[in-house]
């Protein structure tokens, strides 16, 4: 177009080592680079990425007064803002900066065919550099912060963010959908390999929440709804009733003494009972209890009413609404947790129908000091002690035909732990372990199953193929895949160490918050490996086994890791938006609407008088989402227009 700055763009070519040049002709690329049109220089180093290789490329940009560049290495998703950053201080605009990646999408997929890969990466460079012929400089605006965080989630992974957040100096508010804050931890005896008492790790922490003045509890709510965008996001939560007004209860417990009615409790597993009004466990924080409406006599039959009468501080209130409470926050932790895998999917085993079959987590209740036998490991069906019990391991996990395909990870580990603990509790016991593999990668974990091997633990490699009754034994059978023999053992009990799955609330939390799940419902991180505890919207992160399976260290890591993308957040006083968003030429728009419909994060919307759609430049998250629904070509896309497209595929052409 005349009157068009000259444009004069530089390529840089990297050689990622031999990842790139083992398989590329560097030399080639670079005169087939130079001799494209509105290149002024192209050269090339080892390591782009490297500080002399942004080095390079700073001196470049001034050497030959680059107005463009185009870095040929790997994704763009690695060493984009990298680039970026290192000619906005050589002086260039940063989004006149593109990659060409000729690594994963070349050097790696052709590596056996050197010429025509050369051939092939040439092309997607020659792309790039007619792309960014016509990028346009862009800025960044930027927006206020609300400097307070939502963490959704009371097991320990919520707990640690929280603790870390409100400890840097910023609000947190911690919303549990369980009566306490505790998560799974809560119902462990120990924890491995160091035989840590669970609850004396955990309720120092449960307390500090309860108590720290930068925290807002909100136990026994769930998220509703979510609008907004990073910095400014509007959440509903709603209280759920209770029965019982926790400002006016002491928690003096008389009520739950009183209660006539017991039902099998969801914390024991079933394998102990509570009363219908009811507190999960001792530690409980808050330890205020809650009416379970589906078994209260008042609520089912209108009669009883004996907690009332007997509630001194007159907090029982059985006409109690559900309340819903508006907060702003700027950032959110997802820290959902995992359930187990339901045992009743495992019908081979006796699940479901042989009592003294039971999952790890029932397991774990019977080790308890705190669990329904007080520690002593006793039988469900008849209260007597186990003298052989059989762990199998991967029991619904690593079953891509029937069941879960993945490894749940720290079941070799927690079934080590029960087989050990038990052997110490019954003496003369002897635990069974049927693994697949023994997957004991952290620290001290291959030494701890060692030593349970080394006390007697009987470690056995295969596949359990049938369980059930006979008499008062439980009859266990499978394969010795090592020896190649057939196993049968008589046991008392036997223990599934059950798949972890997803929170079973997860698909109705994805639609809330627009995050996006993996094909097995697990949270998906907005990056692998250089953004894994970021989500595909900005602002919200994750912690603990809601992204996938993890060990207690692992979660508290994350969850710390998590916390401190949230004050660095916090930290700005105004948060930089990314311009790479759409706008809307408003001459082309015809206001049909279908890109308002085509937008996953609501970014749009259509103005009911001009008939036109706006676009909120925070909201937007730059997909394009909307630019293929509009018929019109009205949304235009900064910096990746239909005609940069266009131009790119011509050169293929």
């Amino acid at each position: 177009m005349k009157g068009s700055p000259i444009k004069k763009i530089g390529v840089l070519i990297c050689h990622c080592g031999k990842n790139i040049a083992g398989t590329l002709d560097i030399p080639e690329l670079i005169r087939g680079a130079a001799a494209l049109p509105d290149v002024a220089f192209a050269g090339d180093y080892k390591y782009m990425c490297s500080q002399p290789g942004q080095e390079l490329l700073k001196e470049k940009i001034k050497e030959f007064g680059l107005n463009s560049v185009v870095v040929a290495a790997c994704t763009p998703n690695l060493h984009e803002p990298t680039f970026r950053k290192a000619a906005a201080e050589a002086g260039l605009n940063p989004y006149c900066v593109e990659m060409a990646n000729i690594r994963e999408q070349c050097a790696w997929v052709h590596q056996n065919n050197g010429h025509s890969a050369t051939e092939k990466a040439l092309q997607i460079i020659a792309m790039m550099v007619k792309k960014v012929a016509q990028n346009s400089p862009l800025f960044e605006a930027s927006i206020p912060i609300v400097k307070r965080a939502l963490i959704i989630g009371g097991g320990i992974a919520g707990m640690q963010a929280a603790l870390d957040i409100a400890d840097a100096g910023y609000e947190a508010i911690l919303v549990e959908r369980e009566p306490s804050i505790g998560g799974h931890m809560a119902q462990l005896s120990e924890t491995f390999p160091t035989l840590d008492c669970a609850q004396c790790i955990l309720t120092p922490k449960m307390v500090s929440i309860g108590s720290h003045p930068r925290i807002r509890l909100l136990a026994y709510s769930e998220v509703r709804g979510l609008e907004g965008y990073v910095g400014n996001f509007k959440v509903k939560i709603e209280r759920k009733s209770s029965g019982v007004d926790w400002d006016k209860c002491t928690g003096c417990g008389i009520c739950m003494e009183k209660c006539p009615t017991k039902v099998p409790g969801e914390f024991d597993r079933g394998l102990g009972k509570r009363k219908a009004i009811y507190t999960p466990f001792p530690q409980a924080v808050p330890n205020k209890p809650v009416i379970d409406k589906a078994n209260c006599l008042y609520y089912k039959k209108g009669v009883c009413r004996i907690c009332e009468k007997n509630c001194e501080a007159r907090a029982i209130n059985f006409q109690q609404e559900p309340q819903i409470i508006e907060e702003d926050v700027g950032a959110i932790v997802v820290a959902t947790g995992y359930d187990l895998y339901s045992t009743e999917n495992l019908g081979e085993y006796g699940a479901g129908e042989i009592p003294d079959v039971i999952d790890s987590l029932a397991f774990e209740r019977l080790l308890s000091a705190s669990g329904p036998t007080s520690g002593e490991v006793r039988r469900p069906s008849d209260g007597k002690i186990p003298k052989s019990v059989v762990f199998i391991h991967c029991a619904g996990s690593r079953d891509p035909e029937k069941h879960k395909p993945y490894c749940s990870r720290i079941c070799c580990m927690y079934s080590t732990k029960q087989a050990l603990l038990y052997k110490h509790a019954v003496h003369g016991g002897q635990p069974y372990l049927f693994y697949i593999d023994i997957r004991s990668g952290g620290k001290n974990y291959e030494e701890f199953v060692e030593r349970a091997q080394s006390e007697g633990v009987i470690y056995t490699r295969g596949k359990v193929g049938r369980v059930y009754q006979e008499g008062d034994k439980v009859i266990v059978q499978g394969v010795d895949t090592l020896l190649g023999k057939p196993m049968k053992i008589e046991a008392d009990m036997v223990v599934l160490a059950m798949a972890m799955q997803p929170q079973l609330t997860t698909p109705e939390l994805r639609r809330i918050l627009k995050i996006t799940t993996d094909i097995h419902g697990f949270w998906t991180e907005a990056h692998p490996k250089m953004n894994p505890l970021g989500t595909t919207t900005r602002g919200i992160y994750l912690a603990g086994c809601g992204q996938a399976p993890r060990d207690i260290p692992d979660t508290v890591s994350q969850a710390s890791g998590a916390a401190g993308k949230v004050i660095g957040l916090f930290s700005q006083n105004e948060l930089p938006l990314d311009p790479m968003t759409v706008y809307v030429e408003e001459d082309l728009c015809a206001g049909c609407g279908l890109c308002v419909a085509a937008c996953s994060y609501e970014a749009r919307s259509l103005d009911p008088q001009k008939r036109i759609v706006l676009v909120n430049a925070a909201l937007c998250q730059g997909c394009g989402a909307c630019m293929i629904a509009c018929p019109n070509g009205a949304t235009i896309h900064k910096n990746f227009s239909r005609k940069q497209i266009l131009n790119m595929v011509d050169v293929l052409t």
